[in-house]
């Protein structure tokens, strides 16, 4: 249980990943009209961002680091190869294993939706007060150390 003193520091960090989580969903929906980019569902994005940051990374592996069971993720997957996003391809030192990688495809579409979801940022942020825009500024390598801390395995 959280002492009294900690309770501020929970609803702060409760609050934070609320925000983050809202903004995520409202960038997404707010930039991928017009991009010309098959849409995919968050389950879909998120295993090509994945295989994007982990070149070579099995199908095991993929499914530890993304929490979801191992069968669920293998049909993702086929999903993915069908729309000629990932690759997979027996991994050349064990071939018990496979290994997933991106396609230039999904690279392209990584860069176009990056420019769409920036974007969109840039268009709220102008709505913003010049000191709050500061406050984002300021706290991006932090957010990006923040990010960093969570993505590793536990």
């Amino acid at each position: 249980m959280n002492s009294p003193d900690q309770q501020p520091d929970v609803e702060k960090s409760r609050g934070l990943a609320v925000a983050i989580l809202d903004i995520s969903f409202e960038v997404r929906r707010k930039s991928h009209e017009g991009t010309g980019v098959l849409p995919l569902s968050s389950g879909l994005l998120d295993i090509v961002r994945v295989v994007e940051r982990h070149p070579g990374i099995t199908v095991a592996d993929l499914a530890a680091r993304l929490g979801r069971q191992l069968s669920n993720v293998s049909a993702q997957l086929r999903e993915l190869v069908a729309l000629g996003l990932v690759t997979r391809t027996r991994d050349a030192s064990d071939k018990r294993y496979v290994v997933l990688h991106p396609t230039p495809e999904a690279l392209r579409i990584r860069t176009v939706l990056e420019g769409a979801w920036s974007e969109a940022l840039a268009s709220a942020k102008s709505r913003l007060l010049p000191a709050e825009r500061a406050q984002l500024a300021a706290s991006l390598p932090a957010l990006e150390r923040l990010a960093t801390i969570l993505a590793e395995p536990e």
